[in-house]
């Protein structure tokens, strides 16, 4: 007789210790999932072909989310675009290669906005990819993760795999990375601001012009997009996702400037000096915001305000300080 461990699918999250593979940790257990199969880089390096088929060999997962990537925010993927593209290369053509070699049922891919055109049309829908010039400081990384997409799709089509692909917007949550050289600017702004308030300090300087716009996903709603998109049966799948331009947007549909961004975090974190635009630094893709019709349509959309994720995020670095890169 059957019992509820052997009817849970084995379940491989790569990259659970960043932010987002934290996030479906969590989400998987929430939902009562129980085989779940974790590795760190030291105990498998994604980047090496061979300990990855070793891995899926010995394993068998039966599903895998994949959420392991080197990530980083402007100046990062400015300063080490060959990293960012070898790196993410090498991790998502091992994974996807290996899942189709040892019969893994259902994949997800995790990409990135940056995927779009610099200048795509606004709200970016899913068949903007390949349609103009991406934006220079994150093509390396952009480039990798539309790899990551095409190998999906090309598995699909050639060899009948169920691997499926979500393109988030800008995340932020528990576990996100406060470095300020290498951080996304959300959690770089609640660094900056936390410490301006302790050193009583009159201002903030705040990279760029403030006038971009970006859209803001709170990495529990992102973990839950994915349980629900990878939930989706084949036949549903099948009929609502063009096999041709396979991937979803997971957004809210909802953008606020930069500059907006700067006053909300200073209120939350308590930071009542002058916030000073600079303008010599690099904005990045004027606009990003994903058109979220199809996630929407298939039943899902995010619930996470934005100033209390922004709230939950601060109470969460408090809480954290003494563990994390800083």
């Amino acid at each position: 007789m059957l019992n509820a461990q052997d009817l849970s699918p084995s379940i491989y999250i790569a990259g659970h210790r960043g932010m987002v593979g934290a996030a479906l940790v969590r989400a998987l257990e929430r939902a009562g999932y129980t085989q779940l199969i974790t590795r760190t880089h030291a105990e498998l390096d994604l980047t090496d072909q061979t300990a990855v088929e070793t891995f899926f060999a010995d394993q068998r997962p039966t599903q895998v989310y994949l959420a392991a990537a080197k990530v980083g925010g402007i100046h990062a993927n400015d300063t080490y675009p060959a990293e960012f593209l070898y790196q993410n290369l090498l991790i998502e053509a091992n994974i996807i290669q290996a899942a189709w070699r040892h019969g893994v049922e259902r994949l997800l891919f995790l990409g990135s906005s940056c995927i779009y055109p610099r200048l795509a049309p606004q709200p970016m829908p899913e068949t903007a990819l390949l349609t103009g010039p991406l934006e220079p400081t994150n093509e390396a990384y952009a480039i990798a993760k539309i790899a990551g997409i095409k190998l999906c799709e090309s598995y699909n089509r050639q060899y009948g795999t169920d691997f499926r692909s979500v393109m988030p917007t800008n995340l932020y949550g528990p576990g996100d990375n406060f470095d300020l050289a290498n951080s996304h600017v959300l959690p770089a702004l609640i660094r900056k601001f936390h410490q301006a308030k302790l050193d009583a300090a009159p201002s903030v300087t705040v990279w760029g012009s403030g006038t971009p716009r970006r859209e803001f996903l709170h990495v529990d709603d992102m973990a839950a997009a994915c349980l629900h998109v990878m939930d989706l049966d084949p036949d549903t799948w099948r009929t609502q996702v063009d096999p041709r331009c396979s991937h979803l947007n997971v957004g809210t549909g909802v953008d606020v400037t930069i500059a907006e961004l700067a006053h909300m975090v200073a209120e939350v974190v308590g930071f009542q000096g002058q916030l000073v635009f600079d303008p010599s630094k690099p904005d990045g893709t004027p606009r990003k915001l994903l058109d979220v019709t199809r996630l929407r349509d298939l039943g899902w959309t995010a619930a996470i305000d934005l100033t209390d994720g922004i709230r939950q995020t601060y109470h969460w670095f408090l809480e954290h300080q003494g563990q994390i890169r800083l």
